[in-house]
């Protein structure tokens, strides 16, 4: 079970290269996006899906593939590619879309007890974010209209950029510079507050993945950066989710620049992240 950097450096560097500018004012580049996405996603499942809606009278689109039976119950992992603005977005969020299509590559060759979706995200990024017509919150009413029971959402959100320089990660509260590393070196898991048992099983899987150092924090909604992404619509409807990443502007100083390129990222460290996702899934899949 492995993850091939040079695989992700490719996904990454197309995406964010040749589909430049993908905000939500460009919908034409959005849907080939999409549609890359799709195509990299179908090599690996028979059944891959593009669920398109209208904003404005255009057209956007989230692809969704699915693994495993089609059970009631399933666990879904999802990454928006589309940016804030133009820029290229390679850790906003090429690299998460990379992974999830890295992913996919593992999970069609995994015993999977039950369904498991990989969902690729329109319109997480403002003007539309904490709107209805995110991509994440069209996917969410779908899974009520099929009356599905969600064990777990994972929103993968920038998870390319490390940096072991002292001082390099930065916190929404002073106080947790002592509970945490001061070096961007680690992955994180942001799960809602009170709710810790998923996030403790995610975890200890991603852990027992790899060497890459994985921190965990349950916070209240109201703490800058614990709510921000595609996992916030699925928390609003009372369904558990998580959210991976390299901790986005506490860490990254490219952070919705034209400066967040493709040579900035760990890809690497970033494949570890994808392997430790993937355990995770695996472990909550089998989980009792």
């Amino acid at each position: 079970m492995n993850v091939d950097p040079l695989r992700l450096r490719h996904h990454v560097e197309t995406i964010a290269g040749s589909f430049y500018p993908r905000d939500g004012g460009h919908p034409e580049n959005l849907m080939q996006v999409a549609a890359y996405i799709q195509h990299a996603l179908s090599e690996h499942s028979t059944d891959v899906q593009l669920h398109t809606y209208r904003v404005h009278g255009k057209q956007y689109g989230n692809v969704i593939a699915a693994f495993g039976p089609n059970t009631v119950e399933r666990i879904i992992v999802g990454a928006h590619y589309d940016t804030a603005g133009e820029q290229p977005g390679a850790d906003d969020n090429a690299s998460s879309v990379a992974g999830l299509i890295e992913l996919a590559q593992l999970l069609k060759r995994a015993p999977l007890p039950m369904r498991v979706e990989l969902a690729a995200y329109t319109l997480e990024e403002p003007p539309y974010f904490r709107t209805p017509l995110m991509g994440s919150a069209q996917h969410v009413k779908m899974l009520k209209q099929q009356n599905a029971r969600v064990k777990m959402m994972f929103a993968l959100e920038m998870i390319g950029y490390f940096s072991d320089t002292p001082g390099s990660q930065l916190y929404p509260l002073p106080l947790m510079k002592w509970f945490y590393s001061d070096r961007g070196n680690f992955i994180a898991i942001v799960g809602q507050f009170l709710k810790t048992a998923g996030v403790r099983t995610i975890k200890r899987a991603m852990r027992r993945a790899s060497r890459l150092p994985v921190y965990s924090l349950n916070a209240p909604a109201f703490l800058p950066g614990v709510d921000f992404s595609d996992h916030v619509n699925f928390w609003d409807a009372g369904l558990p989710a998580v959210m991976i990443t390299d901790t986005a502007f506490f860490r990254n100083k490219a952070y919705h620049s034209r400066l967040d390129r493709p040579e900035r990222l760990d890809y690497r460290r970033m494949a570890m992240v994808v392997e430790g996702v993937y355990e995770a899934v695996l472990a909550l899949a089998n989980e009792e």
